[in-house]
């Protein structure tokens, strides 16, 4: 499983086999034996590859791949000083994020936090007296 995480992270990075190597220290085809399951990385290289893709070690070694395509796991964003995250690149392609946007963030102490994209057509439900925003 792991290798062909390795793989899918890889990929969804836009890495090729080389640059990932490059990143970890090691050589294209170790990598290549990783991903084809011939050999498994040691902890030290599964640590620096969980850092490259943004996910921790359990979901890099265990996560199988998402059976919903329309579910994305973007990786992981340091909060700044002020609270400021960076939205990742894939992340605003795919939910079409522009500067100036506006989002809702949602939180529940049980699970977590959530952002909503606000839409024009959440305001007109408003004023329609069908959206609470």
């Amino acid at each position: 499983m792991i290798g062909e995480n390795i793989q899918r992270f890889r990929k969804e990075a836009h890495l090729s086999q080389e640059e990932l190597a490059e990143k970890i220290g090691v050589s294209r085809q170790t990598v290549a034996k990783w991903e084809n399951g011939t050999t498994v990385p040691d902890i030290y290289a599964c640590m620096t590859m969980a850092d490259v893709f943004g996910v921790t070690l359990d979901v890099l070694a265990f996560e199988k791949k998402h059976p919903d395509p329309a579910k994305h796991v973007f990786g992981a964003v340091r909060i700044g000083e002020r609270g400021q995250i960076v939205i990742p690149k894939k992340c605003r392609e795919v939910f079409d994020l522009k500067p100036g946007d506006m989002m809702v963030l949602f939180g529940d102490e049980s699970r977590g936090l959530a952002l909503v994209k606000l839409s024009v057509e959440m305001f007109d439900e408003e004023e329609e007296g069908g959206g609470n925003v």
